[in-house]
C-alpha cells in the first residue's frame, strides 16, 4: 500500500455540519476527497485510484469492491454493518473498521429527555399553552394533563452494554428502580428477567439492544399487552425492534400512557409510517437526532483517524471484518 494514502468520504455531509474539525483525519492521507453525499454509480466512479473509503449510509458491496482494486480499507463512520458486505471485504482482502461507543452521552441524555417530556406531558402542555388554554385559565396554573414522577418507578431495559448501562445511570439518578431484560437469542443470565416477567412489571421500558433476526418485531402487540396500560415505551436504538403498527394501535386505544422514539423502520420515512397518522395520541417521535450532538459527531472523527493510522501502522483497530 502507498506510503501516502489516498481516501474519499463518501457521504461527509451525513456527519459533519459545517461544525467539526477534520485536520486531524486528513492528516492521516496525502487527499481526501469529501462528497456531501454519493449514489451507487457515483460511488464506484468516486473511489477509483483509492485506498480508502469513509462511509456512513453509503453501502459498499461486493460490485463496489471489485471495481475498485485499490481499496484496501473501509472506515465505516458509524457502528452499523448492515450496509457493507463484510464478506465481499474479507474476499477482496479489505479490512472494515466502524466506531463505538461515540454517541452514549448523546444518546442517554435523548433518552432521558424523551422519558422525562412523556412524564412531564411536555409536548401537551406546550400545545396548549399555543393554542392559548393557560391564557383563559381561571387560576395561576394549568394541569389539565396527569403529570407522573419517575421517583420510585421502575424502568426496564431491553440491553444493557455501554449505553444501557450510561441511561441506568440516569435513570438510578432521578431514583428509578432498574431491571434488567433476558434478549432472546442470547444464553440466561440470572439478573435477566424473562419477558413476560419484566413487562408486566414497568412504568418505563427503554429498548438499547442492536437488530438481528432474535430481536426483530421484539415489542408486538402480545409484549404490549403485557405492559401496564399506564405505561411509557422509548426506543433510541433501531426501528425494527418495535411493530409500528401493533404500538400505533395501542396508543389509539388508550393501552400505554405513552411512547417515544427516536428511529423508524425506514429512515428517512419517504413510503410513510404508521406511526406518523395525525391521529396517534401520546407518541414522540424525533428524527433519528439522538447521537447528533456535535461532541458525539467530533468523537467520530477521532475514531476514524485512529481506525485510519492504526491500519497502517500494522495494527488495525475496531476490526469488524
Amino acid at each position: 500500500m502507498s506510503n501516502s494514502p489516498r481516501a474519499v468520504f463518501l457521504d461527509h455531509s451525513s456527519l459533519d455540519l459545517g461544525d467539526l474539525d477534520l485536520s486531524e483525519l486528513s492528516a492521516c492521507f496525502s487527499d481526501l476527497q469529501l462528497y456531501p453525499n454519493s449514489t451507487q454509480e457515483q460511488t464506484i466512479e468516486r473511489l477509483q485510484g483509492a485506498q480508502v473509503a469513509i462511509s456512513n449510509k453509503v453501502a459498499l458491496n461486493a460490485a463496489v469492491f471489485a471495481a475498485c482494486p485499490e481499496l484496501k480499507l473501509v472506515l465505516v463512520a458509524a457502528t452499523g454493518t448492515n450496509l457493507f458486505d463484510l464478506a465481499a471485504a474479507r474476499e477482496h482482502g479489505i479490512i472494515v473498521s466502524n466506531c463505538q461507543g461515540y454517541g452514549t452521552p448523546s444518546v442517554a441524555q435523548h433518552t432521558l429527555m424523551l422519558l422525562l417530556a412523556l412524564a412531564t406531558r411536555l409536548p401537551d402542555y406546550q400545545q396548549d399553552v399555543r393554542a392559548g388554554l393557560w391564557q383563559k385559565a381561571q387560576q395561576f396554573c394549568l394541569l389539565d394533563h396527569p403529570i407522573i414522577e419517575l421517583h420510585g418507578k421502575t424502568l426496564g431495559m431491553l440491553g444493557h452494554g455501554e449505553l444501557g448501562s450510561a441511561v441506568a445511570s440516569l435513570a438510578e439518578a432521578f431514583g428509578m428502580r432498574v431491571l434488567l431484560g433476558q434478549l432472546p437469542g442470547r444464553p440466561p443470565r440470572a439478573d435477566r428477567l424473562p419477558l413476560h416477567e419484566l413487562l408486566p412489571q414497568v412504568d418505563a421500558l427503554t429498548l438499547h439492544c442492536p437488530l438481528n433476526n432474535d430481536t426483530l418485531n421484539l415489542i408486538g402487540a402480545h409484549e404490549l399487552s403485557l405492559m401496564k396500560p399506564s405505561a411509557l415505551l422509548i426506543n433510541t436504538a433501531r426501528g425494527g425492534l418495535i411493530n409500528e403498527q401493533d404500538l400505533a394501535d395501542a396508543l389509539r386505544a388508550g393501552h400505554l400512557g405513552g411512547a417515544a422514539t427516536d428511529v423508524l423502520t425506514q429512515e428517512p420515512p419517504k413510503d410513510g409510517n404508521p406511526l406518523l397518522a395525525a391521529d396517534i395520541p401520546r407518541l414522540i417521535i424525533t428524527p433519528h437526532s439522538a447521537w447528533g450532538s456535535r461532541e458525539a459527531r467530533q468523537r467520530i472523527v477521532g475514531q476514524l483517524r485512529d481506525n485510519a493510522l492504526g491500519f497502517f501502522n500494522g495494527a488495525p483497530v475496531r476490526v469488524v471484518s
